[in-house]
Order: structure tokens, then C-alpha cells, then sequence
């Protein structure tokens, strides 16, 4: 395949995954943003014991390419994201406490985002920045969900007030630090 075909193929498969990524409603993670309510649209499942679930998460992309002047170049962007659509709530089961602990899942998605970002920053563009970008992807949301695990089962999913507040302070402290 010519120089020329491949790049026209990468443009449309690149084209046809950003119209299939931006077809699912998301919320990106921004300073100050309070989740509400009305941003859980899924319906809460009958069988679940569950009071709530926030299904977040981050998402990244990134371009190499080369420059005359300064070579082998790498840029990419790392997004925490909320899918309204995914997450539910019951509201005979729910809180302010509740919501705020659905708040945090979705500071605590941001908080890997940024070590993400940290990650990347060290790249050097190589042949190998691909196997190296899905290396770091991997390990962080391994950590994410681990860190997520860690956060439920210290707050008993909320019902631990004492715990609740403390992890609430915890993940405010580590969102300061850039």
C-alpha cells in the first residue's frame, strides 16, 4: 500500500472512531463540576443492591508525528469522563452523603487521568510509542480500579460517614496537586 493510501485509510478509520466515540453522552472532568442527580439517566437495575453506581472513567488520544526542525514530536490528551448513561441511582436508597460519594469515583477517575498525563509526559517518540501509550493505559486503569475497589470497601460504599469524610479530604489534597 502507498505512502498515500495508508494515510487516506488512517484519516477515515480515525473519522469513523470519532463518530462512533461522540454518540455516547459523556461529562468531562472539570474543577468545581458537582455531579446531580439528573446526571444518573440509566435506570437502576431491580436485582442490583446497589444504592448507586457512577460508571466513569479516562480516555486518551494522541498523534506522533515528525517536524523538520525539531524530529520525531508526540502530543496526546487524557480526559476523566462520566457516562450519564451508564450510571443510576435509587432514590429511596439515596443521599446527599450517596451523591457525594458518587462525586468522588468520578475525582478519583481525575486523579489517574493526571498520573496518566505524567506518564506520557516522559515519552520520547520512538517506533514503540504505541505499545508504550497501551502499556501505560493498561497499568493506570489497573490502578484506577484497584483505587476505586480500595475507596468502597474503606467507606462501606458511603455507609461509613467517618470514613466517607475522611477519603473526601484525601481526594481533594491529591486533586490540589497538579
Amino acid at each position: 500500500m502507498s505512502f498515500f493510501k495508508k494515510i487516506v485509510f488512517l484519516l477515515c478509520v480515525f473519522l469513523v472512531a470519532k463518530g462512533i466515540a461522540q454518540t455516547e453522552e459523556t461529562i468531562v472532568w472539570r474543577p468545581n463540576l458537582k455531579l446531580n442527580w439528573s446526571n444518573f439517566k440509566d435506570k437502576a437495575p431491580i436485582n442490583n443492591r446497589a444504592a448507586a453506581i457512577t460508571a466513569s472513567g479516562i480516555t486518551y488520544k494522541y498523534t506522533t508525528y515528525f517536524d523538520k526542525k525539531k524530529g520525531n514530536r508526540f502530543t496526546y490528551e487524557v480526559v476523566a469522563l462520566f457516562y450519564p448513561n451508564k450510571s443510576w441511582y435509587k432514590p429511596e436508597l439515596c443521599t446527599d452523603i450517596t451523591l457525594s460519594h458518587e462525586q468522588l469515583h468520578f475525582d478519583i477517575a481525575e486523579i489517574y487521568a493526571r498520573k496518566m498525563r505524567l506518564s506520557l509526559s516522559k515519552i520520547k517518540p520512538s517506533k514503540h510509542t504505541r505499545n508504550q501509550v497501551k502499556d501505560i493505559y493498561t497499568a493506570i486503569n489497573k490502578e484506577l480500579n484497584a483505587y476505586q475497589d480500595l475507596y468502597d470497601s474503606e467507606t462501606n460504599y458511603s455507609r461509613d460517614i467517618e470514613k466517607q469524610l475522611l477519603w473526601q479530604t484525601k481526594v481533594k489534597k491529591q486533586l490540589q496537586l497538579k
